[in-house]
């Protein structure tokens, strides 16, 4: 047999192995950290912090107020630089970039969708004048702004009311369009913080839908930020944010059976960071009264824990 140490090295001989092959990371933090210090207070935001997002998915990033996960958008968007460790979005280096770069990093590389429609879209111009206008600031060619235009509109679903300005057009229609001037300069990646928070769950849908479609056709890895749990559940990984740290992920992913029939199936895990540490759902902590310390034991296939008994008899 051999011992705990042969296996350790084994399987993470293996677990690298995996790595590599799979090292398509779009998006990738490494122990991010963001302290904001206000009157002499700090206040740590992201307590060492690791994500990796895959080219081409999309996904759902779930948290309380205050847990640090529109602080992580506005690292990823280069509006904010993180305090230490490292970040970088589809090759970029958040933390090396100057001025000059970061400005070319919002406008080509990561498309922006604000909760408020006044934030992404102006309203003096039609729907089809706010898609074009990030491109005439690329100073793109006009028969390239018109067919990217059109292709949008269509993509989105706003077609139909693209002549329209911006107040005349309902806030799911506002939403759908300013998906549209998200994605005018192709973006690899494209970013929205609370998108639905704003809209009822119908009009919330249709825009999801849309975002759904855009990725699913142009292949931009989107990132969504959200509460709400509806909004959450229509994307098949869902990232927690707790207390500045990744803490859980639920995988969603459609499975048939033997009689041919198809199921949605979700499934929670618990995300360890590359310091060994992991969060254990809330429920588990208070189901077992784990407090303090725990005992681990590494079996073959899973490593147990349990309270540590003898501690509490030390304290009482």
């Amino acid at each position: 047999m051999p011992g705990i140490d042969e296996v350790i090295a084994a399987r993470r001989a293996a677990a690298a192995g995996q790595a590599g092959e799979r090292d398509d990371a779009m998006i990738r933090c490494d122990r991010l950290v963001r302290i904001f210090s206000v009157g002499g207070v700090e206040t740590q935001a992201l307590q060492g912090l690791d994500l990796i997002l895959r080219r081409g998915e999309l996904t759902a990033l779930v948290g309380a107020s205050g847990s640090g996960k529109s602080t992580l958008l506005n690292i990823l968007a280069a509006l904010d630089l993180p305090t230490g460790g490292q970040a970088s979005v589809a090759g970029h280096d958040l933390l090396t970039m100057g001025a000059k770069e970061r400005l070319a990093y919002r406008r080509f590389t990561v498309g922006f969708l604000w909760q408020q429609t006044a934030r992404n879209l102006l309203a003096q111009l039609t729907a089809r004048e706010n898609i074009e206008l990030p491109m005439q600031l690329a100073r793109a060619g006009r028969k390239q702004r018109v067919q990217r235009t059109q292709e949008l509109l269509d993509l989105v679903g706003v077609a139909d009311v693209s002549d329209r300005l911006i107040p005349e057009l309902s806030g799911g229609q506002q939403q759908r369009a300013a998906i549209g001037v998200a994605l005018a300069n192709e973006p690899s990646v494209l970013l929205a913080d609370e998108p639905t928070g704003e809209l009822d769950t119908e009009t919330a849908d249709e825009v999801f839908a849309a975002l759904r479609s855009v990725n699913a056709q142009t292949g931009v890895t989107v990132l969504v930020v959200t509460h709400d749990p509806a909004v959450s559940e229509q994307v098949n990984r869902t990232i927690a944010i707790r207390d500045g740290r990744i803490s859980t992920e639920v995988l969603r992913r459609i499975a048939t059976d033997e009689h041919g029939q198809q199921a949605h199936h979700a499934e929670e895990y618990s995300v360890l960071d590359r310091a060994g540490r992991l969060q254990l759902p809330r429920d588990y902590i208070d189901a077992l009264a784990l407090r303090d310390r725990v005992r681990l034991s590494l079996e073959d296939t899973h490593v147990g824990v349990w309270p540590d008994r003898a501690s509490r008899r030390e304290d009482t």
